[in-house]
């Protein structure tokens, strides 16, 4: 496909929008991919990344390698993905820190819509789509009851996470940072990057690498096959995963870290009133509300968008 330089340009952007939905656990990239018209292409492109062309990249077949791969496409995209990344971070992790009830209510109302949307694309519900979204919903919630709050920080965890959060970069409908928070990475990951921890980052990168690689043909095969099974059990599990962004939370049980810090492992949903009593600290209750009707809100606008873009 021929692009001009503002072509590219608009990729950069589009990626910059996938890279915004992924720091952020209730947005997919996959969906802004989708939704901004670039998602086959993307798949595709991940796809042939395969043995034959790196056999093109290890016979120095450098123009044919970097044709076969769509190589100008996935870079311009990744360079925005990058951007936002990176450009994010350290902001996302300042909000957590000091406004963790108005940031949760944001992704509570993202989650929320970014499941309908999903849903909404089962042209037809059949008994093993229902079987499915509920399958969805109930591993969802199990992983967010065993799922500790502490991050393991061994480098085969961080790589494993690396390579099960950038999955969710071509699913459409959950973000990598969404995975990240049912794994009790988010946090740790969304410092690392913050502070440039390169050994931390680099593990994480080459975990991400491998895992989007193996997965897309996966991913790819499933939506042919068994797509209205599939984004069932995708809707499910997002639905499912509600029980773990739900913004007041009562830390049931702590442990003392290498650092001689207090940290949690195990925390419980309460009600608004409940966190004000037992915290002594304002609740934030309409800010929360209106976050969350924000982030539902905005799942809907950036559709809008898309529709306008793909014209």
């Amino acid at each position: 496909m021929n692009r001009s330089a503002k072509d590219y340009f608009t990729l950069v952007l589009k990626g910059m929008g996938m890279g915004a939905a992924d720091v952020v656990p209730g947005v997919s990239g996959g969906t802004i991919a989708f939704i901004t018209g670039i998602y086959e292409e993307l798949i595709n492109s991940i796809k042939s990344i395969n043995l034959t062309a790196i056999k093109l990249l290890l016979s120095f077949k450098l123009a044919e390698f970097w044709k076969a791969i769509n190589g100008t496409f996935l870079i311009s995209v990744f360079i925005g993905v990058g951007i936002s990344v990176f450009s994010l971070a350290k902001g996302l992790e300042y909000l957590l820190h000091h406004y963790p009830i108005l940031v949760w209510s944001f992704f509570f109302g993202l989650i929320v819509a970014s499941a309908i949307y999903v849903a909404r694309s089962i042209k037809r519900w059949k008994a093993d789509t229902i079987i499915g979204g509920i399958a969805g919903i109930i591993v969802a919630y199990m992983i967010t009851v065993i799922t500790p709050a502490e991050a393991n920080t061994s480098y085969w965890f961080i790589f494993l996470s690396g390579a099960i959060a950038i999955c969710a970069m071509i699913l459409p409908g959950i973000s990598g940072s969404f995975i990240l928070v049912l794994l009790g990475m988010y946090k740790f990951i969304l410092s690392a990057v913050g502070d440039m921890n390169i050994a931390v980052i680099l593990t994480f990168l080459v975990g991400a690498a491998v895992g989007i690689i193996a997965f897309s043909n996966v991913l790819s095969w499933l939506l042919k096959k068994y797509h209205n099974t599939t984004i069932a059990v995708l809707a499910g599990f997002m639905v499912g995963s509600l029980n773990k962004v739900w913004p007041w939370k009562e830390v049931t049980q702590t442990i003392i870290d290498r650092h001689g810090e207090l940290k949690p492992i195990a925390e419980r949903n309460i009600l608004p009133g409940t966190y004000e009593q037992i915290t002594g600290h304002e609740a934030w209750l309409l800010g929360a509300i209106v976050l969350a009707i924000a982030g539902f809100a905005l799942i809907f606008v950036v559709e809008g968008i898309g529709k306008k873009l793909k014209k």
